[in-house]
């Protein structure tokens, strides 16, 4: 008797597929992420070119190809980057991680409030990175952005970056603040805020925070122009999230 495994899907490959779950038959559990995956570009033909380069999230978290999925387990598949038209479920639109430092939301982006959860009386420096929506990328002209992320597992990921910095640079904070849904020209699609006792540890760490978050970070960006569209993952080159730096 086969059994079903509920999977999300995100981005172009949801778009690909054509639907932003799946409830995808397999003959028995468990079946390792690697099998999933095969099974799943058999079944998908059109999509196993993007299948095959994403990797499997197993209960919020990358697996490797010979991790097992077992019966409860929460699935997901997480494409580095792709090409789609748009179609979707709709998904939460704002959360938090439990100690406020890391922030999902649809609204637009507060840099005082990111900066107020770094603030420290014996910190010497503090910085902020804002990333905003740019029109005009060599001569591609870009309307807007549409942001998705895979909430719970990029709060998590997220805070793990939070927690680096700490292990990394001690006695340094970290706040990350990123938008999702529509982010227009000019607008502010992350906050990162950063404090330190000593400015180089502050500019070190700030840098390690971005190329993370763009490195692990379930968070995916569709840019639209006057003639198309395209999603665009964080990762470019060959990409593994789980090789942890």
């Amino acid at each position: 008797m086969s059994t079903t495994i509920p999977i999300l899907l995100f981005a172009g490959l949801a778009d690909r597929i054509g639907s932003a779950s799946l409830a995808f038959p397999v003959p028995v559990l468990p079946v390792t992420a690697g099998e999933l995956k095969q099974k799943l570009s058999d079944t998908y033909p059109d999509a196993a070119q993007q299948i095959a380069v994403s990797f499997v999230a197993i209960n919020q978290e990358y697996a490797l190809e010979d991790q097992l999925i077992q019966p409860g387990d929460e699935v997901a598949l997480i494409p580095p980057v792709s090409g789609g038209d748009g179609a979707g479920e709709q998904r939460p639109k704002s959360a938090q991680s439990p100690d406020g430092t890391c922030l999902i939301t649809s609204e637009k982006l507060s840099v005082e409030d990111t900066l107020a959860k770094v603030h420290d009386a014996n910190h010497g420096a503090t910085l902020s990175f804002i990333g905003t929506t740019r029109e005009m990328t060599g001569e591609q002209r870009t309307v807007t952005l549409e942001y998705e992320a895979y909430i719970p597992m990029a709060l998590k990921e997220l805070q793990q970056i939070c927690r680096n910095i700490s292990n990394q640079w001690p006695g340094t904070l970290c706040a990350i603040s990123h938008r999702i849904g529509t982010v227009d020209i000019g607008e502010t699609s992350v906050v990162i805020a950063v404090s330190s006792p000593h400015r180089n540890d502050c500019y070190e760490a700030s840098r390690y925070a971005i190329e993370q978050l763009k490195r692990t970070v379930p968070i995916w960006k569709k840019e639209i122009w006057d003639d198309g569209s395209e999603w665009k993952g964080p990762q470019t080159g060959p990409w593994d999230p789980t090789a942890r730096l």
